[in-house]
């Protein structure tokens, strides 16, 4: 299996692009058009759960707007022709929040590349059911 196509990486990254600028401008039907439409579709966000694309969609429509925010990084695998990763770090404007984003996406029949898993979270100062050796 070839690891990080350029072509594929090339490709995941303008999904990734334009899944961002709809983000920015809280352009629905762009980031609902990122997801795979199927029930199997599964995105965890910093304050909510959602199975299935049906639940994405109601979870956009009540959206008024997202904090803007700052790339700081970004990381793209790929696995294959059909497979890939992207990871973004960024800090929110304003709070200094930092964020993370993991989409996993795949080439679909009928629909190219699809978000078929996302997980957004904010970092936490501290862990509190973790202690530190010591």
């Amino acid at each position: 299996m070839e690891i990080d196509n350029p072509e594929v990486i090339a490709e995941v990254r303008a999904v990734f692009d334009r899944y961002e600028a709809a983000i920015a401008a809280n352009d629905t039907a762009v980031l609902d058009a990122c997801f795979w439409p199927d029930p199997r579709t599964v995105r965890f966000g910093v304050t909510e759960i959602l199975y299935g694309i049906e639940a994405i969609r109601a979870f956009r429509a009540s959206v008024r707007s997202y904090a803007p925010r700052i790339q700081k990084r970004v990381q793209i695998t790929a696995f294959g022709r059909d497979f890939a990763c992207t990871h973004l770090e960024y800090e929110r404007v304003g709070t200094g929040l930092i964020g993370r984003e993991t989409k996993i996406m795949a080439r679909l029949p009928d629909h190219g590349w699809r978000v078929v898993s996302a997980h957004v979270s904010l970092l936490a100062g501290q862990d509190p059911g973790r202690t530190q050796k010591g």
